[in-house]
Order: C-alpha cells, then structure tokens, then sequence
C-alpha cells in the first residue's frame, strides 16, 4: 500500500508579520501510524521542499509521542525536507491520500488547481481521501463525480469557529472552515473544542483537530484494509 500525504507551502499568517505552516501532531501522527502498519509513504507539498512548520506546533506545550518520536527520527526529517512538487505527483500512483492541517492550508490549498484535480482524481477512482484540523479546507473547491462540491450533503468535520477564536484568529484567517464547510452543504458536526472527533462518510475522512489526527490516519488504514 502507498498514501501521499499533501502538506502545505504557505508560511504567512495573513498580515500579521509572524509565521504558519504545517502543524507537527498533524503530520507526525498520521505518518506513523501509516509506517507503523508497513504502507509506503511518500510527500509532497504545492512548491516541494522542505514545507514551513508552523513554530508553534514545535513548542515544549504541543509536544505528543508522535512529534517527539519524529524529532528523534533522521529519516523522516529527511523525507519532510524533500517532499515532490504536488504536479510531480498522480493519484494513479497511490491508494490515499491524506492532508494534515495547521492555518497553511487556507491559503494555498483551497482554491490551489493542481490539488483540486489530484483529489478529484482520488474521487473518480474511489479511493479514500483524509483531512485534519484546517486541511478539510482543501476540500471546500473540489468537486464530486456528480459535479456537486464534494462535501455536499456528507458528514464532515474540521477545525471549529470557537477553536478559531480560542487561538485569537477569526479576523486573520480568510475564512473560517466550520463556516465554509456548512457553505458548501456539509453536514457539519463537531466535538468539544480541542477533544478529538472525527467523521467518516464513505471514502471522506475528516478529524477536528491536532487531538483528531492519530484517529483520522486510523479510519483512513481502515478504509484501505476494508
């Protein structure tokens, strides 16, 4: 079995001068969970390289098993700092695909065409496709085999309104993804703020939260063994 998983290249938190990225829980977690159960991994992000990591997610209070087990890890650093350009890569060559989250995402994945048409191909071929935290963003544009936007009418879930405002970034975020999601006809739900919660409607698997993500990497191997 082989999964990509897409990670973002955006580093600017809106216009507030500091930095974003990928969250480290987001992506170690899940990349674990998928080499722990022997399936190929492999990385890529919109510009390739090394993708930006939100300097948050690195401090000693958003330490997990996962993150300090990858920072431990010489061969997955390496992996990470070498990920292919997103146009390098083809669904055909996969059997899932899952997006970690951290704020990256709503800039760059979202109306991003290159990711649309990647996870649109996932679609077509019926193969799971898994989002955490802010990475359900990637999904918002993409559209179903019926031309519907493909979260139309499917339980979902993704990073809260309350979430947002608890980390101080309801009017620095483009959008806020509880909001978008419901926009788009999701059947929106969520946990508490900041417990993990996933949903899983078909082939869609989607987590809340950092809390979420060993969870949704989980549901996605399901889906594959299935």
């Amino acid at each position: 079995m082989k999964i990509l998983i897409v990670l973002t290249s955006h580093e600017q938190l809106g216009d507030t001068g500091k930095k974003t990225g990928f969250w480290l829980e987001e992506f170690a977690a899940p990349y674990y969970v998928f080499m722990d159960a022997g399936v190929q991994v492999v990385l890529a992000s919109p510009e390739g390289g090394e993708p930006p990591l939100d300097p948050k997610s690195d401090q000693p209070d958003a330490q997990t098993e996962a993150t300090e087990r990858f920072n431990g890890d010489g061969e997955a650093q390496t992996l990470l700092a070498n990920t292919y350009r997103l146009d390098q890569v083809s669904a055909e060559d996969f059997d899932a695909v899952f997006y970690p989250g951290g704020h990256g995402p709503l800039w760059d994945l979202v109306n991003n065409p290159t990711s649309i048409a990647l996870i649109e191909s996932f679609v077509k071929a019926d193969k799971p496709i898994g989002a955490v935290c802010h990475a359900p963003a990637a999904l918002t544009e993409v559209r179903g085999k019926d031309g519907e936007y493909l979260v139309k009418g499917k339980r979902v879930t993704g990073f809260t309104n309350g979430e947002e405002a608890a980390v101080d970034l309801t009017e620095v975020v483009p959008f806020l993804l509880e909001d978008r999601l419901r926009e788009r006809g999701g059947q929106y739900s969520k946990g508490a703020d900041w417990t993990a919660y996933i949903q899983v409607d078909g082939l869609l698997v989607t987590g809340q939260n950092p809390a979420s993500s060993e969870a949704a990497a989980q549901e996605l191997l399901k889906l594959l063994r299935g």
